[in-house]
């Protein structure tokens, strides 16, 4: 008789060590979604200022090529060589804006950081219960 109780004990015992592994588990998954959502936003945010930074930029650029190429042609400099010089400023202040919205789409800033480190200390939980 009394194994039939520590078997029903041991049974309950291991009932309620599953049932909180599924709990842990859910809220992981809860946590996951969340930090997912927060990259999701910040993909939309970066996503946003490439475009508002392209909207933006492009007229007031084309218009300040404009004046740099006026004023070294009136410097006394040839019109290919201004519009070369231009062109070089404009390319420098593209891979300017390039590399910030690189920057903000870093694979590093959108890792799942919080829910990897809870799932690490998840596993010695679980590791522990069933000890």
């Amino acid at each position: 008789m009394n194994t039939q109780s520590d078997l029903q004990a041991i049974s309950a015992l291991l009932g309620e060590a599953l049932s909180q592994f599924a709990k842990l588990f859910q809220n992981e998954i809860d946590l996951a979604k969340a930090e997912a959502g927060e990259n999701v936003q910040q993909i939309g945010s970066a996503g946003g200022f490439f475009a508002a930074g392209a909207v933006l930029v492009i007229p007031a650029l084309v218009m300040a090529l404009f004046a740099l190429s006026a004023a070294l042609i009136s410097a006394g400099w040839s019109q290919p060589s201004s519009y070369l010089v231009s062109a070089i400023v404009a390319g420098a202040v593209a891979g300017v804006l390039f590399a910030v919205g690189m920057n903000r789409l870093d694979a590093r800033n959108l890792a799942l950081r919080e829910t990897v480190r809870q799932l690490e200390k998840d596993k010695i939980s679980v590791k522990e219960m069933v000890r």
